[in-house]
């Protein structure tokens, strides 16, 4: 589990205002010093990420935040960043000083988490340094709350056991396969290997889609494409191809038409995206001119060369297809621009190294400005004439 992917965790994200005691939360709930800790405010910039096993939920990820309603130079910029977590959070913990119950920051915050469809509890921290007037009327103040202090070790306990229950509830197992071939069935995975394949390693859907298929029962080959029409000799009765989109046109052509054929990235549409709104998101291709404006968006940072998929291939691609040169916009890791609305087309990657919810944050703000989204290998698959085909084990 320690070696679980960041993206396959459950994202817990500690908000509050300054100096509520966030830090010290963090560390007590993990049981080591994370955050740096200190009466000074601010002392939290940029969020601090602690990947670990919450026995027995699952491997999960702790996020902890720069303060709300920071007032110090740097203030609004942690803010900023604070506020990007949501996109990507999928419980959090709201922590308040029990000396500083501020119900409109709390409010504004939790209406944020309701906007983002984030379920939540909210901590009262530090009734070490409270009287039973004030821990009574801090109860009756904010309904629900968990009360804890960090020098009381069995609240902390008692938080821990509160967050694993909610979590269970809301968790949902999600599956990239094993919901779509019965058990026992046969994939050959073809991995192209060239001068964009890591030394010395397959790249993360690839390694995600293999663990899938080992938990269902399902068995796997790994071939390269040079490989594939002698392994489809060797390998009898297989029920599914999945391809890397760059070479789904020569796989294509290989792969006889009895049997199914799709791409790891169409897979991770469905795993990590909403499968119907990128499928949809296609019907924009052939709507784009010279005036149009699509964003090409990456959710992991890498060097770029002169065969990169989304910086080289896919525009070359596309402005081909529509016979026009299209304008082109690219954005990487985490950022996603705010001014969406004035794209027409938004095409994404397989989402291999985010979490489903800051996926599913993106396509709703794009739903919500009324702008088109696909992803990679949708968008490939169309270009080569092939999409009817590579979506076929999904009816």
């Amino acid at each position: 589990m320690n070696n679980t992917p960041n993206s396959n965790r459950t994202h817990i994200t500690i908000f509050g205002k300054t100096n509520s005691g966030k830090s010290s939360l963090i560390n007590s709930i993990i049981g080591q010093n994370i955050s740096l800790v200190s009466p000074i405010k601010g002392t939290t910039t940029d969020p601090v990420l602690k990947a670990m096993e919450l026995i027995p939920f699952g491997p999960v990820l702790f996020t902890d935040t720069a303060g709300l309603e920071d007032d110090t130079s740097l203030g609004k910029l942690r803010i900023e960043r604070t506020l990007k977590t949501l996109f990507k959070t999928d419980f959090a913990i709201y922590v308040m000083d029990i000396n500083d119950i501020d119900k409109k920051s709390y409010e504004n915050t939790i209406l944020k988490f309701k906007q983002y469809n984030i379920p939540y509890i909210t901590v009262i921290n530090k009734i070490d340094t409270a009287n039973e007037d004030l821990i009574k009327t801090s109860k009756e103040t904010i309904k629900d709350a968990i009360l804890v202090s960090c020098k009381r070790p069995e609240t902390i306990l008692n938080l821990k056991d509160i967050l694993i229950e909610k979590l269970s509830k809301s968790e949902v197992s999600d599956t990239i396969i094993g919901d779509l071939l019965p058990y026992n069935s046969k994939v050959i995975l073809v991995v192209p290997i060239d001068s964009e394949a890591p030394k010395g390693r397959i790249i993360l859907p690839q390694v995600q889609l293999i663990r899938d298929l080992l938990d269902h029962g399902i068995k796997s080959y790994v071939t390269r494409d040079t490989e594939l029409k002698s392994s489809l000799e060797d390998i009898k009765d297989v029920d599914l191809v999945v391809t890397d989109s760059q070479a789904f046109k020569k796989v294509n052509e290989i792969v006889p038409n009895n049997i199914k054929l799709t791409s790891f990235s169409i897979l991770f549409s469905r795993y990590k995206g909403d499968f119907e709104t990128f499928l949809d998101g296609i019907k924009k291709v052939d709507k784009l001119d010279e005036n149009s404006k699509i964003l090409i968006s990456e959710s992991c940072t890498h060097n770029h060369s002169h065969e990169d998929i989304g910086r080289i291939k896919i525009p070359r691609m596309l402005n081909k297809h529509v016979g026009k040169n299209l304008n082109f916009d690219f954005k990487m890791g985490e950022d996603f621009t705010e001014n969406i609305k004035n794209y027409d087309l938004v095409i994404h990657c397989g989402a291999c190294m985010v979490n489903k919810k800051a996926m599913k944050t993106k396509i709703n703000l794009c739903k919500e400005n009324n702008v088109s989204i696909t992803n990679y290998g949708m968008l490939i698959a169309y270009l080569t004439g092939i999409l009817d085909r590579s979506i076929e084990i999904f009816k």
